[in-house]
């Protein structure tokens, strides 16, 4: 639960313009201002995805921490996993301000970045002195201007894999020009089986995971999945932001960018519920849209998810409730008479599909 003083920085942190919060909060989080609890977990929340070791199944999602600046407060904060990042080659600036916008009515946030970060080389110096007792995975992205997107990943990764846990392959940002293209059969195919040839010239195997639109039709999600059973990745993450409006009520609803947050948790829980009925366990998930309570991230799981990640909800509700939703988590697969949250995955997947 929040304590006063959390409650008074968050509504210090919204009197500022979104972007500049979220800078502060960074600050704030390297300076120990933060709470940080330490890792949350049980032997009902211990638990495994693509062979990596979890405290807990609760995930940041990428974009809180682009630079990889706060990963100590981070991995104390009560998430099981941290996912930084995304990380180019090359830095650069990403798209005009303003370009992040809270949609405090509907408990949201539409955003379009444009992968603006501090380039691969920056990020891997930190990752290199990462805390190994925590798990912690790259986001990889590629440069707006790049002549060959797909070699982009593969460099990222080439270039950080040693230092990483897992690396997440991005092709589904809305607010880089034409890259949810590569979402198609047969660039993501190549895409992937660059990435994974890469991975296998690296000193470890880090699991490559694939992060995945919540705007994808039928045909598209069979040829994901398709995709992922042939091309050996070894976890799909569902989903990134969307770019449907349905529904909101806040002012921004009108800004361009991805939108993330409350709005976001039936569409993609649906896209996870679909894709896991297609995969049928082949290849785990990674839930991921929507979730700010302990019951959300519990129907993640119930729908197909293996783990979860959540960011938006940060914003509203604070850095502690990490540890609320997994401590809650614990608590409600208590009450369903499970051992382990492995037991639950999947197991109301018909409600969704």
């Amino acid at each position: 639960m929040m304590n006063l003083t959390e409650k008074l920085a968050l509504a210090t942190l919204h009197r500022f313009d979104p972007e500049v919060a979220h800078g502060l909060s960074i600050k704030a989080l390297r300076a120990g201002l933060t709470p940080c609890p330490g890792p949350v977990t049980s032997a009902r929340l211990r638990t495994q995805i693509a062979g990596i070791d979890l405290p807990n199944p609760v995930g940041l999602a990428a974009g809180f921490d682009k630079n990889a600046e706060a990963l100590k407060p981070l991995s104390q904060a009560g998430f099981g996993f941290i996912e930084v990042g995304a990380a180019t080659p090359r830095p650069q600036p990403g798209n005009p301000k303003p370009r992040l916008f809270r949609l405090t009515e509907d408990r949201a946030a539409i955003n379009r970045f444009g992968f603006n970060n501090e380039g691969m080389e920056a990020i891997g110096a930190r990752l290199a002195d990462r805390p190994r007792d925590a798990v912690i995975g790259l986001n990889l992205g590629a440069n707006k201007d790049s002549q060959d997107r797909a070699q982009d990943f593969a460099r990222v990764l080439e270039h950080c894999g040693a230092h990483l846990d897992f690396a997440t392959v991005n092709v589904s940002s809305p607010n880089t020009e034409k890259l949810r293209d590569l979402q198609g059969k047969a660039a993501l195919s190549a895409l992937l089986a660059g990435v994974v040839e890469t991975r296998n010239g690296l000193n470890k195997r880090v699991p490559i995971f694939l992060k995945i639109a919540p705007d994808l039709d039928e045909a598209g999600l069979a040829d994901v999945a398709e995709v992922a059973v042939e091309s050996g990745i070894d976890a799909v993450i569902a989903t990134n932001t969307t770019l449907d409006r349905a529904g909101l009520a806040s002012a921004h609803k009108g800004e361009a960018g991805g939108l993330s947050g409350a709005p976001l948790f039936e569409k993609s829980t649906r896209i996870l519920a679909q894709l896991s009925k297609r995969l049928e366990g082949q290849v785990p998930l990674i839930g991921v849209g929507g979730i700010s309570t302990a019951e959300q991230a519990y129907a993640k799981i119930c729908a197909g998810a293996s783990a979860v990640q959540f960011y938006t909800a940060l914003v509203y509700g604070g850095l502690s409730l990490a540890g609320d939703i997994a401590r809650g988590l614990d608590t409600l697969l208590k009450n369903d008479g499970f051992e382990n949250v492995s037991e639950a995955v999947g197991t109301r997947r018909k409600d969704w599909t």
